[in-house]
């Protein structure tokens, strides 16, 4: 099992506050011999007649000298655990939560806009380090 990401706890403490509950802390998922871990996974109640929602968190920090490299990882990590996740647990959407300042920069950038455009990350979840919050689902949930 990889190790915990610097802002783990933050985004955890950030998705509590916002209503979800955190069900696994790491999400294990087998696939054939091999076992993925994705950092969280977390529910919360809808309105009585539309039940549960179910989400996957992959956190990363960005932190590295290169945000480039850090994009190519997020891409590579996204795309295997929504493939796990769509045969494993298809109710549940994957999001790669990202801090501000990286979504206020390489995000901005062209090649981060490919990414989401192109579908290669689906789903972010933006977060705000030193105050533990959720600033931003994006598709919005």
């Amino acid at each position: 099992m990889a190790a915990l990401d610097r802002y783990h706890n933050a985004v955890v403490h950030a998705l509590e506050a916002d209503g979800w509950t955190i069900t696994n802390n790491p999400l294990t998922l087998s696939v054939g011999e091999r076992t993925l871990y994705v950092d969280v996974a977390a529910e919360r109640l809808l309105a009585a007649e539309k039940g549960v929602q179910k989400i996957a968190i992959e956190i990363k920090t960005f932190g590295s000298p290169s945000p480039v490299t850090d994009l190519q990882e997020a891409i590579g990590k996204f795309g295997m655990y929504e493939d796990a996740l769509q045969e494993l647990e298809p109710e549940r959407l994957l999001y790669l939560a990202v801090p501000e300042q990286a979504y206020a920069t390489i995000f901005q950038e062209k090649l981060g806009q490919m990414a989401l455009k192109n579908q290669r990350i689906r789903r972010l979840l933006v977060y705000a380090i030193d105050v533990e919050e959720i600033r931003q689902w994006i598709p919005k949930l």
